[in-house]
């Protein structure tokens, strides 16, 4: 029951009680928000007063909005080691999650200074970059922009936008096996493309991960700047 008369909008008060339920498991990881509609009925209130309730949860991190679907409680953080060998789709089947990996968009361009030096290419060589996002049960992780250096690997963006996965995309390019030689780890607020692609609110925490793999012989492979939801991931690193 709302106490209209305690001093507390009446859609904090929404906000609050939905967020007591989550606390007490009423509303578990990852199960569905009543539609506002129904949240309307139950707190005798208009849509509008629902939206600014559900939008405040949204902004403390506790719910996501998938557009066309409907709004979730945020599930548990993935425990995210970093070290020698960082596989995504691994660490999350390791954690009894269902990975999966989509490119977003591929080209082929001249490597600016930054990645020709991670790469050890002159610069201006020929890489193709991909832009690709990453979930665990269908929610977002990560979305990164990687350089791959051409023309070795030509076949990463049909590789990986059939099975989702960078390792699979490799392997088919003659790398069997690789190991991280570089992680700088950052911190940023989320844009408007980190709140699309991550389907969080804008200004959320974000971390950002630069990487460089190498292959067997310690050749440079793969530059990414990965932005991770800080809310969805624990980082750990060493081993």
């Amino acid at each position: 029951m709302l106490a209209r008369g305690r001093g507390v909008t009446v859609w904090r008060q929404i906000a609050e009680a939905i967020e007591a339920e989550i606390a007490g498991g009423g509303l578990p990881p990852g199960a569905r928000l009543p539609t506002e509609t129904a949240l309307s009925l139950r707190f005798g209130v208009n849509r509008h007063t629902v939206r600014q309730a559900v939008k405040s949860l949204v902004d403390k991190g506790l719910v996501r909005v998938a557009q066309g679907s409907g709004t979730y409680v945020e599930a548990k953080p993935l425990a995210y080691p970093i070290g020698v060998r960082t596989r995504f789709s691994e660490i999350v089947v390791g954690q009894a999650r269902d990975p999966a990996g989509k490119v977003i968009s591929h080209r082929q361009v001249g490597a600016s200074a930054e990645i020709a030096e991670a790469l050890d290419l002159p610069p201006g060589a020929l890489v193709v970059m991909i832009e690709s996002a990453h979930f665990a049960d269908s929610v977002p992780i990560s979305w990164s922009t990687a350089a791959f250096p051409l023309p070795r690997f030509a076949r990463v963006p049909e590789v990986y936008g059939a099975t989702g996965s960078i390792t699979a995309a490799l392997a088919a390019c003659g790398v069997p096996d690789y190991r991280r030689a570089v992680t700088r780890i950052g911190a940023a607020v989320a844009d408007r493309t980190d709140a699309g692609r991550l389907e969080i609110a804008e200004g959320r925490p974000v971390l950002v991960i630069e990487s460089v793999n190498v292959d067997r012989d310690g050749v440079p492979i793969q530059w990414a700047r990965s932005h991770f939801s800080a809310d969805r991931v624990r980082l750990t690193v060493g081993g």
